[in-house]
């Protein structure tokens, strides 16, 4: 494994593992917010209080990190544990960030499974669907406000669009082609220079590592697909993979390629369940992407009970987040040198854009399946038409949504807060309170 070695603090001074390790907790069970809140709370406590970092060296690891597919906020507190102890300072960092709100997620998880059409537990999720709808309109305007800087920005968004919703064309597809116009077209040229001091390794030491890694990652998967009797395990271990891979632009992004496959193509759970994922996901700390593990263990609890649903959710948990620590380990040494590459700057730029259309794919086909009880698809030639019944259009949900919009991107309020808000309206109208 490779490990920082000759890279030297800011301070100058040493920090000890358990000084860092109490950090790394710290952030982790005050991760709440989504990856632009978690990027500040590090931000303040490794380079603000403790100077941990450099505001260049941060802003640089940030930038890598956005490169990468995955949770950029999870794999920024990888590199830092690893800047300061190496591999296992990343491990302990990287761990720290995700299983707080692992466990949480998982007894989330367990009640749903076992409690979710009780009336009232249900009339709660009527109400958090109405405000996630409206997180994820918020999410939109976010990303397409930073992404969308040029015509042809635009023209990358709308063609996603297009050929994710009407076309269903892969999203792995949809990221290559939009990667490689923005590398071959975008800003940069053939301006491509690597520092000097930019290369700590060798490339036999980044092999290594990427070996050991790739082994961590696909032997237990390999191994649950040849010992498992539960066809469920090998299916999930193989698409949250597959997952980890192609899945750049954030949690958004993941759920618009995750939710369609789980709902429409596996049938694992419906619309609405992969909507209340995303809800819970929302209130607790730790990456958006934990979602994927409410859909591994309900994916697997539904075809084998209680132990096939904890072993769903590790197999998830585990391919969700052991390629996070390759992608570190193997290309944090490389930091300075990639962070400079305008092509490399180029794709991620296209792919950014690309991402702007997933998500309004997203806020499109949630917005149906969450306004309308009833929605088929349509098939005119090569397109698919999604089909709401009119008569089935649920008005709660509406005024819910109305009222969550306003309080989020009017008032400026809080998620947390919205989220109770419309978890409380949830009950009133279902109740008629």
């Amino acid at each position: 494994m490779v490990d920082p070695g000759n890279v030297e603090l800011e301070t100058g001074q040493p920090v000890s593992l358990g000084e860092a390790t109490r950090a790394w907790a710290k952030i982790g069970l005050l991760s709440f917010g989504g990856p632009a809140a978690q990027i500040a709370l590090m931000h303040r406590l490794v380079v603000d209080e403790r100077n941990w970092l450099s505001e260049r060296q941060y802003l640089s690891a940030l930038s890598f990190c956005m490169l990468l597919p995955g949770p950029e906020a999870m794999q920024l507190a990888t590199y830092a544990g690893w800047r300061l102890h190496g591999v296992v300072g990343g491990l302990i960092a990287g761990l720290l960030f995700v299983l707080p709100g692992a466990l949480v997620m998982l007894g989330l998880g367990m009640i749903y499974a076992y409690f979710g059409d009780v009336p009232l537990v249900s009339a709660l999720f009527l109400g958090i669907k109405a405000a996630v709808l409206v997180i994820v309109v918020e999410a939109l305007l976010r990303v397409s406000k930073k992404a969308l800087q040029s015509t042809g920005h635009w023209v990358i968004a709308a063609l996603a669009f297009i050929g994710i919703f009407f076309l269903t064309l892969p999203f792995p597809l949809l990221i290559l082609a939009a990667g490689l116009y923005g590398f071959f077209v975008g800003k940069g040229g053939v301006q491509d220079t690597a520092p000097a001091a930019a290369a700590r390794v060798g490339w036999t030491e980044t092999l290594a590592t990427t070996v050991s890694w790739l082994a961590i990652w696909w032997l237990p998967i390999i191994a649950v697909a040849l010992m498992s009797d539960a066809p469920i395990l090998a299916q999930l271990g193989w698409f949250f993979s597959k997952l980890a891979v192609v899945t750049f632009g954030g949690a958004y992004a993941v759920l618009a390629y995750m939710a369609q496959d789980v709902v429409n193509l596996h049938g694992w759970l419906t619309a609405g369940a992969m909507m209340d994922g995303l809800g819970l996901a929302e209130t607790t700390p730790g990456p958006l992407i934990l979602v994927t593990q409410f859909v591994g263990f309900l994916s697997a609890f539904g075809q084998g009970g209680l132990a096939l649903g904890l072993a769903g959710a590790a197999v998830t948990l585990w391919a969700t987040f052991v390629p996070c620590f390759l992608w570190i380990f193997a290309g944090a040494p490389y930091i300075e040198w990639i962070g400079a590459q305008p092509r490399l700057r180029g794709a991620l730029t296209a792919i950014t854009a690309a991402v702007v259309g997933v998500i309004l794919n997203l806020s499109v086909w949630f917005a149906l399946h969450v306004f309308f009880t009833e929605v088929s698809p349509e098939r005119l030639g090569p397109l698919t038409l999604w089909q709401p019944q009119l008569s089935s259009m649920d008005w709660r949900v509406l005024v819910m949504a109305l009222i969550s919009t306003v309080l989020l991107l009017r008032l400026r309020w809080s998620m947390m807060g919205v989220l109770a808000i419309s978890a409380g309206m949830g009950v009133a109208l279902s109740f008629g309170l």
